[in-house]
């Protein structure tokens, strides 16, 4: 996507951060991000391995403080995680939301004053109890004195990035900001696997060597038995009863388990272990999961991007991120509407 001159620096405060991903693909965007907030403490050495000069506070959003930063933000993003939503059903604005994380993120809104705001979370929230849930967040920010747009589910995949992966994004202009906002538009090229973990256009070399997970014996023997593309429903008949159990005879897709990638197809959806039989995510060649850096790449991180953490924690922190390459559109598509 071609950007507009940037006449200005942009500022933003980033809230919810974790490993980087949004933050980052907002920064290659053109964004100057003047505060980032996280909890996780592993989260939060990532954060500042990779960017020294980025101020995370390490805290409680309950605890921080935003008044001193009013009227001198641009952008306000997070991924708000996905908490359970309290709802009286009176429309009561910010007491239809407090003790949810949605409550923090609006007290910011509210303290800041940002002229846009971005949420990034499931799609599952759009419909999320009958659409209630998020008609309040509608609410609490139409409250605070912003339009909301109306809520989009994009897909990464469309937006550079190697990986199937739909989001909901939600866009707030603070009232008195007279200009246009547009999400940005997809792109025509959809890489696949092999651009992500291959040399060509996305990656100057193959993916690096890295530690990752093993399958179980019985998992691995199964596995072994799926082709490229293909899932439990190319095993021989008694090993997807075997392998499936009572859910064989459920019926429905669930094409997610015991799935091998191809090269040739973007990924489905990383999730926060590589592992599950919920959603399997196999080398097309090796039988084995993902590595931290084959994961990494699908969520568009450089390679030189380092996690901290366990093995497990580091795999949590690159399937909970906004993929990079994503954020980076959508921060283009913010400095496009600023620059209005």
């Amino acid at each position: 996507m071609e950007i507009t001159t940037v006449p200005n620096k942009y500022t933003s405060i980033e809230l919810f951060a974790g490993a980087g991903g949004l933050a980052l693909g907002l920064e290659q965007a053109g964004f100057h991000h003047v505060l980032l907030n996280e909890y996780d403490k592993t989260a939060c050495k990532t954060l500042r391995i990779n960017r020294p000069y980025w101020n995370v506070i390490e805290k409680d959003i309950h605890s921080v403080d935003f008044t001193e930063y009013k009227w001198k933000i641009d952008l306000l993003s997070g991924g708000i995680p996905c908490q359970a939503f309290s709802y009286s059903g009176k429309r009561n604005g910010f007491n239809d939301t407090r003790g949810t994380l949605f409550f923090e993120y609006a007290r910011a809104v509210k303290e800041i004053q940002p002229k846009i705001c971005i949420i990034e979370n499931v799609r599952g929230l759009l419909n999320h109890d009958s659409g209630k849930t998020i008609s309040i967040m509608i609410h609490v920010l139409n409250e605070l004195n912003y339009h909301v747009l109306e809520p989009k589910i994009l897909n990464a995949v469309n937006y550079n990035v190697p990986q199937k992966r739909e989001r909901l994004i939600l866009v707030a202009i603070r009232n008195d900001i007279n200009a246009e906002y547009t999400y940005p538009k997809p792109n025509n090229k959809i890489y696949t696997l092999k651009d992500a973990l291959k040399k060509g256009e996305l990656y100057p070399c193959d993916v690096p060597n890295s530690d990752g997970l093993k399958y179980s014996y019985k998992k691995e023997k199964i596995l072994k038995m799926v082709p490229p593309g293909g899932c439990w429903r190319d095993l021989p008949i008694e090993y997807q009863k075997e392998y499936m159990m009572k859910s064989y005879y459920l019926g429905g897709g669930k094409t997610g388990i015991a799935r091998r990638i191809s090269w040739d197809e973007p990924c489905l959806t990383l999730t926060c272990s590589p592992a599950q039989k919920q959603t399997e995510r196999c080398h097309p060649e090796e039988t084995r999961p993902f590595t931290i850096r084959e994961y990494a790449r699908i969520q568009t991180f450089p390679d030189n991007w380092h996690f901290c953490g366990s093995l497990l924690n580091q795999y949590k922190q690159i399937g909970n991120a906004v993929p990079v390459n994503f954020a980076k559109e959508l921060g283009i598509s913010v400095i496009n509407f600023l620059n209005k």
